[in-house]
This record gives structure tokens, C-alpha cells and sequence, in this order.
């Protein structure tokens, strides 16, 4: 599976963006799905998660209550809706898809990744 990733940009302290993350080559809707960011000098840092029927989600303590993850799976894209963004959220945001369906946590649950948007993040 391909994955595009957009909807990046730089934004002030408390704004909001929502990601997209668009698959080709294969359904969507057979795969959990994750967005992984990583901060320059950073190790990649897991932040949420969502099976692929939509009914299971994680999010790691860091987003919890500010970012939301969602999918259509008509249109083959998966979300990050990104609310009250802070400074350490600035990264480069990776969507990438697990080979199964089942809700998975962890980076190395997930092996096909797109190419990545850069989030920026000013005080």
C-alpha cells in the first residue's frame, strides 16, 4: 500500500491542523493505521493508532484530548485532527499502515509508511 501524506504546515501556539494521509494500491479499510512523528534529534515517537473498522483507537499521553484519529474507509484516507497544537509538537508526521486489521501500538507494528509532513509549531 501507498501512503500520501499532507496538511503540514507552521501555525502558532493553541491553533489547529488536520492531517490526511490518502492510500493507493490497495483498500484502506483491511488495515490499522497509525500517525508516527519524529522531532529533529528525536527518536520517532508513536501517537496514535486506529483499527480499521474505526472502532478501536490509542493515543499516547502526550495528545490525549487535543489530537483525534478517524478514517473513511470509502475514500481510503485516515485523519489526525491536531487542536490546541504546542511547540514539542512539532515534527515530521509519518501515516503508515499495520498488515493487519486489529488495533496495533508500537512503531514496529506498522510497515508500509508514506512520506512524511512537516509540522511546525511556533510559541
Amino acid at each position: 500500500v501507498q501512503l500520501q501524506a499532507s496538511g503540514g504546515g507552521l501555525v502558532q501556539a493553541g491553533a489547529s491542523l488536520r492531517l490526511s494521509c490518502v492510500a493507493s494500491g490497495r483498500t484502506l479499510g483491511r488495515h490499522a493505521m497509525a500517525w508516527i512523528r519524529q522531532a529533529p534529534g528525536k527518536e520517532r515517537e508513536f501517537v496514535t493508532a486506529i483499527s480499521s473498522n474505526g472502532g478501536a483507537t490509542y493515543y499516547a499521553d502526550s495528545v490525549k484530548g487535543r489530537f483525534t484519529i478517524s478514517r473513511d474507509n470509502a475514500k481510503n484516507t485516515v485523519y489526525l485532527q491536531m487542536n490546541n497544537l504546542k511547540p514539542e509538537d512539532t515534527a515530521v508526521y509519518y501515516c503508515a499502515a499495520a498488515p493487519s486489521s486489529g488495533l496495533r501500538v508500537g512503531v514496529p507494528e506498522y510497515n508500509y509508511w508514506g512520506q512524511g509532513t512537516q509540522v511546525t509549531v511556533s510559541s
